[in-house]
């Protein structure tokens, strides 16, 4: 949890982020969860995640975004991203927040970019997943990944366990079709608004599972506590929900 929270801190401060990815000792910390400081380190990652059956979403670490001109600058990292994915035949999707394309400048602009970056993945028979950041942005995200998801099939979302909330909100996405990364969550929020005890975020966590394993599109079940994957995995099977549920996803090109 220290890692997971100073990393977020680490995505919205330029400077830090410059220092602490060149410190060996945090760079040997963080090697969990950051597959590399460039892409060609990330795509060595990931060929590595594919030879083991395990596909991978490529997501690039940034929350400072303060200008159009930065956004701009993340909608290009991402559509290099795409093309070095398929021209490298690797297996992966993206993941990316919106606050890293302008969301607290323009929701306008936001959504502009976030449909440039939907399309190209859609002309790549990719995918593209939509993070979820802290509280405050948790209804803008979901509103928009529904609005994008109706005419960008190839659109997904995340949504945080240790919300009060979940439970409907994986309900309405299972209702709209769109496929959810479930994960517990790693924002410092309120107890007002998320549950404070660990063993109340499982508790969601699993009923959350439960829901999307059931009704779900592909759903995702993104979690490090081996319990869990171990409860996952056997709910799956009481439940008589083998991988012919959730067949491998072919890449299908789409036109617009």
């Amino acid at each position: 949890m220290l890692t997971r929270s100073v990393l977020i801190y680490l995505s919205s401060q330029e400077r830090l982020k410059e220092f602490a990815t060149h410190f060996k000792l945090f760079k040997k910390l963080t090697t969990r969860f950051i597959a590399g400081e460039n892409i060609n380190e990330a795509i060595a990652a990931i060929r590595d995640l594919n030879a083991r059956g395990c596909s991978a979403s490529f997501d690039h670490l940034n929350e400072s975004v303060t200008s159009p001109v930065e956004t701009e600058a993340e909608v290009r990292e991402y559509l290099d991203v795409l093309a070095r994915i398929d021209e490298s035949g690797i297996d992966s999707n993206v993941s990316i927040k919106l606050t890293q394309l302008g969301l607290d400048i323009s929701p306008v602009l936001c959504e502009e970019l976030l449909v440039r970056i939907l399309r190209r993945a859609a002309e790549l028979g990719n995918f593209v997943r939509i993070d979820m950041e802290g509280s405050a942005y948790t209804e803008r995200t979901l509103e928009l990944a529904l609005a994008m998801h109706a005419r960008y099939p190839n659109c997904g979302v995340v949504l945080q366990s240790y919300l009060y909330r979940t439970a409907a909100d994986v309900e309405r996405m299972n209702q709209a079709g769109v496929r959810v990364r479930l994960v517990k969550g790693a924002y410092d929020e309120p107890p007002a608004i998320a549950y404070p005890r660990k063993a109340d975020v499982d508790d969601s966590f699993r009923r959350a599972m439960q829901a999307l394993l059931r009704q779900g599109n592909y759903p995702a079940i993104a979690t490090h506590d081996e319990g869990l994957i171990s409860e996952t995995i056997a709910f799956a099977a009481a439940e008589g929900i083998g991988s012919d549920r959730f067949p491998p996803q072919p890449r299908k090109r789409w036109s617009h």
